[in-house]
């Protein structure tokens, strides 16, 4: 398994992932663009991508440069152990279901961080999703240093009104909470 930095030849395959993991109409090719170019600063890329021997993507990290992001209704930045201009955001991962619980996950968190702090972040957010099997999404954060800041209710219904998303264990009704939480990176 290596860990590469996402690029165009990955997409088709990261979206098909995240749409497994994370429920349809996740993401999508627009989406995706979207977020890449975020992760783009100072000509270096903060989005990740695990490939197996066989150049499968069988796990991906998600994250925007800080200061390149929107900063919206679910972030409290007075909270915030950093200014927004130096916040970078955990977009989010996954992990294909045959390949979890072999260390990908902080793998890509890892490459993430290395690159954040060439970047100039001094920290990320992560809006991580509480009803996860078994809380595992808030679980593998805590594990690797992220605090909690807030929860938030009902964190993904807009984007099943909006865009058709449809949670894995709510369906087109979302009512998740999400773990607004922080890595400071050191």
């Amino acid at each position: 398994m290596k860990i590469e930095q996402l690029e165009a030849q990955h997409f088709s395959q990261v979206i098909q992932l995240g749409n497994l993991v994370h429920g349809e109409n996740y993401l999508d090719e627009d989406k995706l663009k979207k977020i890449y170019k975020m992760g783009l600063k100072n000509g270096l890329n903060a989005s990740f991508v695990a490939v197996n021997e066989q150049g499968q993507v069988i796990g991906f990290r998600l994250t925007y440069s800080a200061g390149q992001w929107p900063i919206d209704k679910w972030c409290t930045p007075n909270s915030w152990p950093v200014d927004s201009e130096h916040m970078a955001y955990f977009k989010c991962i996954a992990i294909h279901p045959n390949a979890q619980g072999q260390g990908i996950g902080p793998k890509l968190l890892s490459a993430s961080v290395q690159i954040l702090k060439q970047q100039g972040a001094k920290a990320g957010i992560a809006h991580l999703w509480k009803q996860s099997p078994g809380n595992g999404a808030v679980k593998y954060f805590t594990k690797a240093g992220g605090t909690l800041i807030k929860l938030h209710d009902d964190r993904w219904l807009e984007n099943c009104i909006n865009e058709g998303y449809e949670c894995p264990i709510c369906g087109n009704d979302c009512h998740c909470q999400a773990a607004e939480m922080v890595l400071t990176l050191s």
